[in-house]
């Protein structure tokens, strides 16, 4: 069995990555959509990116695919999906999800929302969907 650091660092090298200077470069890019994929407790505590769209990681393989009954419209739009979460491990698996579910589109935030932070990035208060 391949313990945890070999299998994110395996998974890492597969998925396109943007640093938190180059998401904030591209933030208000109409072509993006960022996506917070933590829990709804982490938003309410600690919010998110303006603008961001809202996905919890465990519920990406219903809300990405197009024939799902639990479908997220914004999906099948053609932008850039670009994942994060709140140190940027679990956004590696996002994004590794989301290619294998068909997305072509996609990176995710090195460091997650704590790089954002400390590049400068604004954060909003959460407010249940």
């Amino acid at each position: 069995m391949t313990d945890f650091s070999e299998y994110l660092q395996s998974i890492s090298k597969k998925v396109p990555t943007m640093d938190a200077i180059e998401a904030l470069e591209h933030h208000k890019a109409t072509d993006i959509c960022f996506v917070d994929i933590r829990d709804g407790f982490e938003l309410r505590e600690y919010g998110m990116i303006p603008g961001a769209k809202h996905c919890p990681r465990g519920s990406l393989e219903f809300r990405i695919p197009a024939d799902s009954d639990y479908h997220h419209r914004f999906f099948s739009s053609s932008k850039r999906f670009v994942f994060y979460c709140s140190h940027g491990q679990r956004s590696i698996l996002a994004t590794h999800t989301a290619q294998k579910l068909g997305l072509e589109n996609v990176a995710h935030i090195s460091g997650g929302l704590i790089a954002w932070v400390k590049a400068g990035g604004a954060i909003e208060r959460w407010l249940d969907e």
